[in-house]
């Protein structure tokens, strides 16, 4: 994977991020595709950087597109997990004029990239609405597979809705240690 075919690039989360961040996840063209619902205060954001990045719990970079040098939203795997090699994945564009043009794929396969090739995992995984089509076919073009859904498994705004599971392994290591197999 040649990073010049990629029109976005991740830099790691600082601190001065915290604005866009917060202005962002709480947008509510945002924060309606998040399991989580509640808003995000900056003591929030905060507390996060402060007790899950720095802890390496949570990795979590900015997208940033190349042509305007621009923050446009974020993407992390949290509840990394060194022992069995798998983390959770998440992203969300905060810049609505920047939604649709396949940014959120290509950040996705980076961070799949880092995941594997520089933190070791095995596995990444992650929760979307069922119903979320659009957010289900780009983590199909970065490679994550549907693994299954759980029917009712949360309630938001006064519905209970579906949980699509999706995964992606580490194809190498299946290659080599040969897990990769039909059964």
């Amino acid at each position: 994977m040649d990073e010049r075919e990629f029109d976005v690039y991740l830099r790691p989360i600082t601190v001065e991020d915290t604005d866009d961040i917060i202005q962002w996840r709480n947008s509510e063209d945002v924060r309606k595709y998040f399991i989580y619902q509640g808003v995000l205060t900056r003591e929030g954001h905060l507390r996060w950087l402060e007790t899950r990045i720095q802890s390496g719990e949570v990795v979590q970079f900015i997208i940033v597109e190349k042509r305007t040098e621009e923050s446009i939203g974020s993407v992390y795997l949290r509840d990394v997990d060194h022992v069995d090699h798998k983390a959770e994945y998440g992203i969300f564009i905060g810049m609505e004029n920047k939604k649709g043009k396949g940014y959120g794929t290509q950040a996705a396969k980076l961070l799949i990239r880092y995941a594997f090739e520089i933190l070791d995992l095995h596995r990444v995984y992650l929760r979307v609405f069922a119903d979320n089509k659009r957010a289900i076919a780009s983590y199909q073009k970065a490679g994550f597979c549907l693994e299954g859904i759980s029917r009712s498994d949360v309630y938001v705004r006064g519905t209970y809705k579906d949980i699509a599971w999706m995964a992606v392994i580490n194809s190498k290591e299946e290659e080599q240690d040969g897990h990769g197999e039909e059964v």
